[in-house]
């Protein structure tokens, strides 16, 4: 199995999908200079080569102008080694990255919205299985289309209701559709509506979110395809409405106070924002290969409190926040004596819950590490081996911003990988090979 070929598949469509719409052809390797860079000791449960091998890849990517910089953590039987590499701008400018360094985190931000919709479900207030129609009026009674191609009115009754079970496991019948360029008016209609995935989060309320997407037929029934990232940002609204509070205040008390996730949030406020470098991405315009960096006059923008606060992935982290959601989620829903979920509650979230016809259809196969992995709740699972770092059971996702972060029952390790450069396919993502290429050989 060609894992580089894997990966370059699946990070088409990491997180957002505007790079295929677009018809990006690829980056080279823009120019920079970088050499900030800080490492600790590793003890018993890490091969001290193999951290020195990471820290000396990743060096490399900074020098040869492939990202600004990167922070990375790895942690196994209570030790936590932590890595950084480069500065935040391009060039060798800015701040070190540091430990504390404020990542916007894109799709890993799927795991946590799951967990508060999970957290609904323990607490009685809708079952994993139950219609969403009672907080969620708008997909009440959805229509779908006859076929995925068919016009946008040419539409059958669903068969059955949409459930919490089908936003999570991203089947409710809505998501990317992964032909490019766009070849579907259902695709045309999601964009020009505002709610197609994309590297820019939707710049809508909530509510002004649902209207939307409840005004459009599903593209598949319910339950019956794997249509990636729509679901999640229903589910967060789905949680917004059954509590009554915004989601992030939801997350706060439920999630983020209980493990001390300090600087996770929906936005960086003012006297942190210091710690949040510049995001880079492909320069369409130029057209030259080159990197640019994005701001708000690309909407991509996390100093302010968002009109929606999108449970697909609209959190910022320090890789310490992240590592204690993964801790806990790897000791089956408790972390330091402070339970956040039960432990079969976890269990379920962990398992594949697509069938072998869900994994290989065209819109979601490119999510499946070439048949190696599947889909739980809000989270890919490792099924087979087929790379070197896919063990099964092993569980967590990948950010189009540039982040990855999974966790493994098997080996007890946690790797967390934060840099500021998207996913810019179909080169690709070098770090995130080497990353866990060097994570694996340093637990061998």
């Amino acid at each position: 199995m060609d894992m580089h070929r894997s990966i370059h598949r699946r990070s088409l469509l990491m997180g957002a999908t505007a790079c295929l719409a677009l018809g990006v052809a690829g980056l080279a390797r823009a120019a920079g200079d970088g050499t900030q860079k800080r490492s600790e000791m590793a003890g018993t449960a890490f091969s001290a080569e193999a951290l020195q091998r990471l820290q000396a890849a990743m060096e490399g990517h900074v020098a040869d102008g492939y990202i600004p910089g990167a922070v990375w953590l790895l942690h196994r039987h209570g030790e936590t080694h932590v890595g950084t590499a480069g500065t935040f701008e391009l060039g060798g400018g800015g701040r070190p990255m540091a430990r504390d360094t404020i990542f916007r985190g894109y799709s890993i931000g799927k795991p946590v919205t799951a967990v508060a919709c999970m957290k609904l479900v323990e607490d009685g207030v809708i079952g994993l299985d139950d219609p969403v129609g009672r907080f969620l009026p708008e997909l009440a009674e959805p229509r779908v289309l006859k076929s995925v191609d068919a016009d946008i009115d040419d539409t059958v009754p669903a068969e059955r209701p949409v459930t919490l079970r089908h936003l999570l496991t991203q089947t409710f019948g809505l998501g990317a559709i992964t032909v490019f360029p766009e070849k579907y008016p259902i695709q045309m209609t999601m964009r020009e509506a505002g709610i197609a995935p994309s590297w820019v989060l939707p710049k809508l309320t909530p509510n002004e979110y649902m209207e939307r997407l409840g005004a459009l037929p599903l593209a598949y029934q319910p339950g019956e395809r794997f249509l990636y990232n729509n679901g999640l940002d229903v589910a967060g609204i789905l949680v917004e409405r059954a509590t009554g509070k915004r989601l992030g205040e939801v997350m706060a008390e439920w999630i983020f106070e209980p493990l001390g996730m300090k600087d996770t949030g929906f936005f960086v406020p003012p006297e942190k924002q210091d710690r949040m470098p510049p995001q880079y991405g492909p320069d369409f315009a130029a057209g030259d290969g080159t990197l640019k960096e994005y701001g708000p006059e690309d909407g991509i923008d996390f100093t302010e409190q968002p009109p929606l606060q999108a449970g697909s992935g609209g959190l910022v982290y320090t890789v310490d926040d992240y590592l204690a959601f993964a801790r806990m989620m790897l000791n089956g829903g408790e972390l330091d004596g402070t339970r956040v979920l039960q432990a079969d509650t976890v269990a379920e979230m962990t398992r594949n819950q697509l069938t072998e016809e869900q994994r290989r259809h065209s819109d979601a196969e490119i999510f499946m590490m070439e048949g190696g992995a599947g889909w739980g709740l809000g989270m890919s699972v490792a099924i087979e081996k087929t790379m070197p770092w896919l063990t099964p059971g092993r569980f967590g996702w990948d950010g189009g911003s540039g982040t990855s972060a999974y966790a493994d029952p098997e080996t007890g390790l946690i790797g967390i990988f934060f840099s500021q450069r998207m996913m810019d396919s179909p080169e690709p993502p070098k770090t995130y090979v080497d990353f866990w290429n060097h994570a694996y050989e340093a637990i061998r």
